[in-house]
């Protein structure tokens, strides 16, 4: 994990791979229970023998529970010390590049795009989040963040 002590230490890193998250593994049981807290119920993510004859040969994780990943991605990637509050401020631009299929171990590569003072004595960060996924040559999704942070 990369300990940041303020947001102006973090901040001087724009344009830099700041982290790499350790790897996280995909299971059977997350993605059914994304599949249930979202009502996307398709069988390429949740009928495992169906899965095993279809085109990837198991089931994969939906796209947006890979991207749902990245508040813990980053979580355990990187600390800033002098922050009151961070918050999720949105997205940019997410591409789903290749498939994740049960069983992937996934980790996150964080670029600093930009930090940019904002009213109450903050910064907004935006953030290119590159999924890995182990053993492939694509990664699973690329996707630029926004996230605000207060001292």
């Amino acid at each position: 994990m990369k300990i940041f002590q303020t947001l102006q230490e973090l901040a001087a890193c724009v344009g830099q791979t700041v982290a790499i998250s350790p790897w996280t593994e995909i299971t059977q049981t997350q993605i059914n229970q994304f599949a249930d807290a979202t009502g996307d119920h398709q069988w390429i993510h949740i009928d495992v023998e169906k899965a095993k004859a279809g085109p990837f040969g198991a089931p994969i994780a939906h796209g947006f529970l890979t991207l749902s990943l990245i508040p813990k991605l980053s979580e355990s990637a990187i600390k800033i010390q002098d922050v009151r509050m961070g918050v999720n401020y949105g997205l940019n631009k997410v591409r789903f590049t290749s498939p994740v299929p049960v069983g992937s171990k996934l980790r996150g590569h964080m670029k600093l795009l930009s930090a940019t003072p904002i009213d109450g004595n903050g910064i907004q960060l935006a953030w290119e989040m590159s999924i890995e996924r182990e053993g492939s040559e694509k990664p699973a999704c690329i996707a630029e963040t926004l996230a605000r942070y207060y001292v």
